[in-house]
């Protein structure tokens, strides 16, 4: 698998790859990263990529032309993402389905966003990480390659760690605990400690169900409606 990133600044990008499992996945010829910088493709004197915003406006906008020119050289297979706070919001099923592709794009803004033209041009999706403005599309786009990855097959040691993660079912994930079983007076359950498998599943499943009632009770009522459909 590919992931190509068409931004203006690849050192952004660059240093997520340099250590663990993602180093590790690279090395291991699991997929491959490459960068396009639209600065090299633009056709004004001093490589502009931006320019006034069309109808006023603060701020600068991505224009057409750098941007057309880069995604062009792009191969049939790509799939081609934009990251705006305006898209359908990333989910763990969005990175499942996009680790089957050969070749993702991630197409990173920056001022004001890009020239819409350009997104409907080449758009195959358009995504957000949540309700809130960054300064770039570059972080966005390394969240979601994070997550898209994690799914592809041989690149996680252990491909069990996928069954047991927050959102592969609605329930988040139970709290995880290491050794020792006591420290600072704060003690494992201990349920965990027994050895007995099918309580220490009874005991995760109540655990989640708290923990996601807590922090997301919409996802708890999720849980609720599928669970009353498998019945």
């Amino acid at each position: 698998m590919r992931f190509t990133y068409v931004t203006i600044f690849s050192n952004l990008i660059e240093g997520y790859f340099q250590d663990s499992i993602l180093k590790r996945g690279i090395e291991s010829g699991k997929f491959s990263v490459g960068y396009l910088n639209p600065r090299d493709f633009s056709t004004s004197k001093h490589h502009k990529v931006d320019d006034t915003a069309a109808g006023g406006g603060a701020g600068m906008v991505m224009t057409p032309q750098p941007l057309f020119d880069t995604l062009k050289t792009l191969d049939d297979d790509a799939h081609i993402i934009f990251v705006a706070p305006v898209g359908k919001q990333f989910t763990q099923n969005d990175a499942k389905r996009l680790a089957t592709k050969s070749h993702v794009v991630f197409v990173s803004g920056r001022y004001e966003g890009i020239d819409e033209r350009v997104v409907e041009r080449f758009g195959d999706e358009v995504f957000s990480i949540g309700d809130y403005v960054l300064t770039g599309g570059e972080l966005p786009s390394l969240v979601m390659t994070d997550a898209i990855v994690r799914n592809i097959d041989g690149v996680l040691g252990n491909s069990e760690s996928l069954e047991y993660e927050s959102f592969e079912t609605p329930l988040l994930e139970a709290p995880s605990f290491g050794k020792p079983p006591a420290y600072e007076n704060m003690r494992v359950p201990s349920e965990y400690l027994k050895g007995n498998h099918s309580k220490i599943r009874a005991l995760k499943s109540s655990l989640s169900e708290c923990k996601t009632k807590y922090f997301r009770p919409e996802q708890l009522q999720k849980h609720k409606i599928r669970t009353s459909y498998e019945k």
